[in-house]
């Protein structure tokens, strides 16, 4: 029996030493579950905070989901995966981007909406971007030349499908030119009329300009223009002072915890101590598993959580306490606590 009691200890302890050198330390050369791998909150690493609102009245939840998701496929594409999109009130979208210096890049590029048109030889628009049902990236022989290249193929609506049968059918060996922002992109012959609601971007794309294409193609259907009405920057250096502050804060409360069980409970305190140590690893390596964005109030609460680890551990002791002083033993007050 005493021999299992040994053995359970030296477990919690190599499990205690393993869960520390992993919270600070990381596997491998990216520091994999290490605290320094932690993604860290606007108001840590610094960045930029925007708020959109939609330029129209009466918008509809599904809408506004649909913005939420439009944004959120800019900042993913962009590159800015620690960026989240969420929705505020019934009519704005509210932006977080940690680590971002030009915030008017951000929203530049983040507000930006495709203005697709068909436009024949006349300058008249037979077609826009809400006819377009569906935009993607495909590769093969779309174009002229007889090679393989990167086009967008498009897919339109039911509505959309009628009026490009029209609009070829009225324009046979006639050009339409397909406008992207004001900038002619492709201008096919039309010498057949096409009633299958399909057609074909080409112009020398490459693969992520394609791409790239075909998702503002797919974000120009919204039916309302979204406007900035707030902009923050969250400078780096407040991000970085805040993190050594939190840090300090943290490791200063800690240590308190630890000596205040240590000192008042002796062996239990040690124990509970050594328990706390488990605790923190497994939280640190949890914010990385999760993918979680830490921001202040999450160090606030993490601290707090601390302290609340040990809440059960005090009651328990002062238990045994109080047992051991009306005379039993130490198994019986244990049992008792």
């Amino acid at each position: 029996m005493k021999g299992k009691s040994i053995a359970g200890l030296a477990l919690l302890l190599a499990a205690a030493v393993i869960l520390g050198a992993v919270a600070v330390f990381g596997i491998g050369g990216g520091r994999l579950l290490s605290m320094g791998n932690i993604k860290l909150g606007l108001d840590l690493s610094g960045g930029a905070s925007i708020v959109y609102q939609a330029e129209k009245e009466d918008v509809t939840p599904e809408e506004m989901e649909k913005a939420v998701s439009l944004i959120q496929g800019r900042l993913d594409r962009k590159g800015w995966s620690e960026g989240e999109a969420s929705l505020q009130g019934e009519n704005r979208v509210r932006v977080e981007i940690p680590g971002i210096d030009d915030v008017e890049t951000a929203v530049e590029e983040l507000g930006k909406t495709a203005q697709l048109e068909f436009i024949d030889e006349n300058g008249n628009v037979l077609l826009t971007g809400a006819d377009v049902k569906k935009a993607s990236r495909e590769v093969g022989d779309a174009g002229s030349n007889g090679q393989s290249e990167p086009y967008i193929a498009l897919e339109f609506t039911e509505e959309g499908k009628e009026l490009f049968a029209e609009a070829t059918k009225n324009n046979l060996g006639k050009m339409i030119a397909i406008v992207m922002d004001g900038e002619v992109v492709s201008a096919p012959m039309v010498n057949s009329v096409i009633t299958d609601g399909r057609a074909s971007i080409t112009g020398g794309f490459t693969n992520e300009e394609a791409q790239e294409t075909a998702a503002r193609i797919n974000e120009g259907s919204l039916p309302f223009n979204l406007t900035v009405i707030e902009m923050n920057n969250v400078g780096a250096r407040l991000g970085a002072d805040a993190v050594s502050t939190s840090v300090k804060a943290a490791v200063i409360g800690v240590a308190l915890v630890l000596l205040f069980m240590l000192f008042s409970y002796r062996g239990c305190g040690f124990a509970a101590d050594w328990a706390l140590c488990i605790y923190i690893g497994l939280e640190v390596i949890a914010l990385n598993m999760f993918n979680v964005t830490l921001t202040l109030s999450g160090i606030a609460g993490i601290i707090l959580s601390i302290g609340m680890a040990v809440d059960a551990n005090v009651i328990i002791f002062e238990r045994i306490k109080e047992e051991m002083q009306a005379g039993k033993n130490m198994k019986n007050s244990v049992k008792t606590g």
